[in-house]
């Protein structure tokens, strides 16, 4: 499995790979995640490889081939589309979130529904999850990567048990509860198909 996470500083995507790899592992599988967050302090894109199987060599993603890509922020789902497979999901949050150009005045910001019609042309499987607002209807906007979780774990193969008991791991024990109620509503959005 090749599984690409990627959004911008703030969003979770860390603790997102982290807690699919250590899934992945105590599961039994050969596990290997990579990440960038070079300027993610300041909203900057953070993506992650994460890739599981019986034996892995490289925790790097080849362009073309990421079984899965789950994409925290709309304009980073276009940005990383020529690493998804053929054949593979793209789950994104249609969340924007205006860059530091656009943010400074120097370009113009990329309308929402463009960005959705290039998703569709180029790619023939989508999920959009509204995984923030869905957060901020639980009282906490920094649940959206256990939103999403909750949402990518009914296109993979491990049992609920093995989720929750990951979270317990990896989250700290004060925000482990709202974590977990995340997960669940996650996994409970009706997310819209093509």
């Amino acid at each position: 499995m090749n599984l690409l996470v990627c959004g911008v500083g703030g969003q979770g995507v860390l603790l997102f790979s982290d807690i699919l790899a250590q899934l992945a592992l105590t599961a039994g599988l050969d596990v290997k995640k990579s990440e960038v967050h070079g300027m993610a302090q300041r909203g900057g894109s953070v993506t992650s490889h994460i890739r599981w199987g019986k034996k892995i060599h490289s925790p790097l993603i080849e362009e073309g081939t990421a079984d899965i890509i789950v994409a925290f922020e709309l304009l980073e789902a276009v940005r990383y589309l020529h690493f998804l497979a053929p054949a593979g999901w793209l789950i994104y949050d249609p969340l924007t979130i205006a860059p530091l150009p656009v943010q400074l005045g120097l370009v113009e910001q990329i309308a929402p529904q463009k960005l959705v019609k290039r998703i569709q042309n180029r790619i023939q499987k989508s999920l959009s999850v509204r995984a923030f607002d869905t957060a901020c209807t639980l009282g906490n906007p920094r649940v959206q990567n256990t939103v999403m979780l909750g949402a990518v774990s009914r296109l993979l193969e491990f049992p609920d048990d093995l989720y929750c008991q990951t979270i317990k791991q990896l989250v700290k024990p004060q925000f482990v509860e709202a974590n977990i109620l995340a997960f669940r509503r996650g996994q409970e959005l009706n997310p819209i198909s093509r």
